[in-house]
């Protein structure tokens, strides 16, 4: 099997402290700068996978750092540089206690509780006599509160979120405006890669200076679901399933075996075939989300790469 990266120890100069998250590890160093580390960590139903998917991290990292350069004009990031394939250096914010996920057909989870019977997702209503993957009227703002390393996140009503305090109605508000602007741009930018940007989640977070910024990902394979535009309509015509690019295809692997990371389950065995297949997908999700060719970064000694690019940039 390739090299991958699972866990990181890095101890860089004027470094404060170090945040481990289900995929990413962010270290905080003086001057309120963040080094942020994608590893090849593979996360579904909020349960971190035991072995890690060669290439992920790279690939998540450079996604995200495309999509932060195709939004900044319409929505600040906390992005200023990424002096390695795995890593994304920026300013250190004070993440809001919510992901922002909005949703423009009824797929995954909304699915799902769908056919449970709810007509109601975080406070919103979804209209009777909807298929699976059918368009939502308009995109819909289903909020989640974020999880801590191995929690479940919970779905969260607007109402909820401002009356427990977690953010303030002003800040919220503009939460809202820049999760609908940047879905909407990442809606054009999938449509001119002949896809269709179903769901997402934004991540934002406040600088020092009080300015609300998109920070973590966007509009990777991890955080969004996408279709392939052509045979949307006729597939769903005949109540077939969409084809997809996103990580569901692990969720689904795992349902099939009996896993949803639910108490007394146990997570299924990766074979080393299985992982090499989930890499190649996650190659295949880079190429047709930004229309280029991925290049393989060198995977000898990751760790070391890691060290040696940051340390440089930081010099």
């Amino acid at each position: 099997m390739s090299n991958t990266i699972i866990d990181t120890s890095f101890s860089f100069p004027g470094q404060v402290n170090v945040y481990k998250g289900k995929v990413r590890e962010v270290y905080r160093l003086e001057n309120d700068i963040m080094v942020m580390v994608a590893t090849d960590r593979l996360s579904a139903f909020d349960v971190v996978m035991p072995k890690g998917i060669p290439y992920k991290g790279q690939i998540l990292n450079q996604i995200a750092t495309k999509m932060m350069e195709d939004t900044a004009d319409i929505v600040p990031n906390w992005l200023v540089a990424t002096p390695d394939p795995n890593v994304a250096i920026g300013h250190a914010c004070e993440p809001f206690k919510v992901e922002m996920v909005i949703r423009g057909y009824m797929s995954g989870h909304a699915a799902r509780e769908y056919k449970a019977g709810k007509r109601m997702l975080c406070g919103i209503s979804m209209p009777e006599g909807m298929k699976e993957n059918d368009k939502f009227p308009d995109p819909i703002i289903t909020p989640a509160t974020k999880a801590e390393m191995g929690d479940h996140d919970e779905d969260i009503s607007r109402e909820d979120i401002l009356k427990k305090g977690i953010v303030s109605e002003e800040d919220y508000s503009i939460l809202e405006k820049y999760t609908k602007a940047l879905f909407q741009r990442g809606t054009e930018i999938a449509a001119k890669r002949g896809l269709i940007l179903v769901d997402t989640k934004y991540e934002f977070g406040k600088t020092k200076e009080g300015e609300i910024v998109l920070i973590d990902e966007i509009h990777t394979p991890d955080s969004s679901r996408y279709f392939y535009s052509e045979g949307y309509e006729d597939r769903q015509e005949k109540g077939e399933a969409q084809k997809q690019l996103s990580k569901e295809f692990v969720r689904q692997w795992l349902i099939a075996n009996d896993f949803q990371g639910l108490e007394g389950q146990k997570v299924p065995v990766m074979t080393d075939e299985y992982i090499t297949s989930v890499s190649e997908r996650y190659i295949e999700l880079y190429e047709n989300i930004t229309g280029e060719k991925f290049i393989k970064a060198d995977i000898s000694n990751i760790q070391e790469r890691i060290e040696k690019n940051v340390l440089t940039y930081l010099k």
